[in-house]
C-alpha cells in the first residue's frame, strides 16, 4: 500500500520555515544542516524498522 506524497498544511509551514532558515546559512553551515538532517533521517529509519521487525 502506498501513501500519498503530499504534505499536510502544517508540513508546509514547517517546510516554509526550514527553507527561510536554510537560506541564512553559509555553506558549511548548510552542509553540517545536510548531513544532521541525513543523519536524523536514517535513526528515524531504523526505528521503523525496529518496530516493523520486533511484530
Amino acid at each position: 500500500m502506498q501513501r500519498s506524497a503530499k504534505l499536510s498544511l502544517e508540513q508546509q509551514f514547517q517546510l516554509q520555515v526550514h527553507r527561510k532558515q536554510v537560506k541564512s546559512l553559509d555553506l558549511e553551515q548548510a552542509q553540517q544542516y545536510l548531513l544532521e538532517l541525513l543523519r536524523q533521517m536514517m535513526l528515524k529509519d531504523n526505528q521503523y524498522k525496529e518496530q516493523l521487525y520486533s511484530k
